[in-house]
């Protein structure tokens, strides 16, 4: 038995994972009412969310600690890489939709939801996560709180003695290789991930809404492998597409499948890890990238704010999608890192062009019938540019590094 369990953690997790999607769907066709295979990847899924939160808070911690004066970072070059990416996918989005105008069928009811009101209180709903307690934010998984005290208590122990610091080292690399535990489980969590997916929901739900559907996955498309690729190409002036088609292969896989950046942390960490990233700079960018990053939710609000104007044949000037863009990019900042969290700010972009609350909410309900698809394509999209942004501002570095070297020999 050790033996088998030797040569199947040997062949590559991505093929793993494969395998675990075929076998997923076959079970799925052939034992429909196993409803316990589903629980593998209600498991998996919880592991990765229960130890996210605490694996945030003392990587960034003990980043920031052990940070010394003068050391380089990337981290303004990786933020100014997510903003610009999440902008380009907002308007990517509005002009894909403008070319490719849309129809959506609302829905004669829909849930209680309650969506932020307008843009001040997602502000201020994002400032009162910063001041959350610590223990609430690890028990509900505010991670803009937990990187708030993550960063706060690193930067306070940074002036703590060498032996403290050691102490946050040592529980961050045992949380690490928790991790690596949890992951090397990815094929059989995947495997119930799809099984539960394909006999909860099956593909019937999705004809109505087949054109959007195909709007919105070929605007994440164009971006993962067009328009990403052209922000890497300019940063590290080479070819991208080696990096890009890893971070999708490996981030986006597990992500597509998670629907959730928060649980997919521990993937992107690991990944850091083997394209040997500077852990000291990747630590913190991709628990922050898991949060503002959110290109995918940026091209969801826009496309189907656009989609509920073309419905309701309401005149929107480029000018005030450019706006939207804006908006939306903004808006998908503050979209949380769990399944469907960028719906709910829909109508948040739907109130720029006077749209009432009561059709607003209803295009999110139309949201969520497609989410099956949209939502695993949109956090696939996410995820992965964490890594990959991260990545490239790692190589631009030390590309600019190794040329002032050069110039000073």
């Amino acid at each position: 038995m050790r033996t088998w369990i030797m040569k199947w953690n040997q062949i590559s997790l991505v093929k793993r994972i494969l395998v675990g999607i075929v076998v997923g769907i076959i079970l799925a066709l052939v034992f429909p009412g196993a409803k316990w295979i589903a629980l593998l990847g209600t498991l998996f899924v919880g592991a990765l969310k229960g130890v996210a939160p605490i694996l945030v808070l003392f990587l960034v911690m003990a980043a920031i600690s052990r940070h010394r004066q003068g050391q380089k970072t990337n981290m303004k070059s990786i933020i100014a890489l997510y903003a610009i990416g999440t902008f380009l996918a907002g308007l990517t989005a509005v002009i894909v939709s403008f070319l490719f105008p849309v129809s959506l069928s609302l829905v004669t009811t829909s849930e209680e939801l309650s969506p932020p009101q307008g843009i001040a209180e997602v502000l201020q709903t994002l400032l009162l996560k910063i001041v959350d307690n610590p223990v609430n934010a690890l028990i509900s998984a505010n991670y803009i709180g937990i990187l708030a005290w993550a960063v706060l208590l690193g930067i306070a122990l940074r002036h703590a003695k060498e032996g403290v610091k050691e102490v946050i080292g040592g529980l961050s690399d045992a949380l690490t290789l928790i991790v690596k535990w949890v992951i090397n489980l990815a094929p059989f969590g995947v495997l119930g991930l799809v099984f539960d997916a394909i006999t909860a929901n099956g593909l019937e739900s999705l004809i109505d809404y087949g054109k959007l559907l195909i709007l919105l996955v070929g605007c994440m498309l164009f971006m993962a492998f067009v328009v990403n690729p052209l922000i890497v190409y300019f940063k590290i002036r080479s070819n991208p597409y080696p990096l890009v088609l890893t971070c999708l292969g490996e981030s986006g896989i597990t992500a597509f499948f998670t629907r959730s950046s928060a649980a997919n942390i521990p993937v992107n960490m690991r990944l850091s890890e083997k394209l040997g990233l500077d852990k000291e700079t990747y630590s913190v960018s991709i628990p922050i990238g898991a949060t503002i990053n959110m290109g995918g939710a940026a091209i969801t609000i826009s496309v189907l704010t656009l989609a509920a104007a073309h419905t309701l044949n309401i005149p929107v000037d480029f000018g005030t999608a450019l706006l939207l863009s804006l908006l939306s990019t903004v808006a998908a900042a503050g979209a949380s890192g769990v399944p469907g969290g960028s719906l709910l700010l829909i109508p948040l972009a739907c109130s720029l062009f006077g749209i009432p609350n009561e059709i607003a909410i209803q295009v999110v309900a139309a949201g969520f019938i497609i989410s099956v698809l949209q939502d695993s394509c949109e956090t696939a999209l996410n995820s992965s540019t964490d890594v990959l942004f991260t990545a490239a501002a790692d190589r631009a570095r030390k590309r600019k590094d190794g040329t002032a070297f050069l110039k000073k020999g």
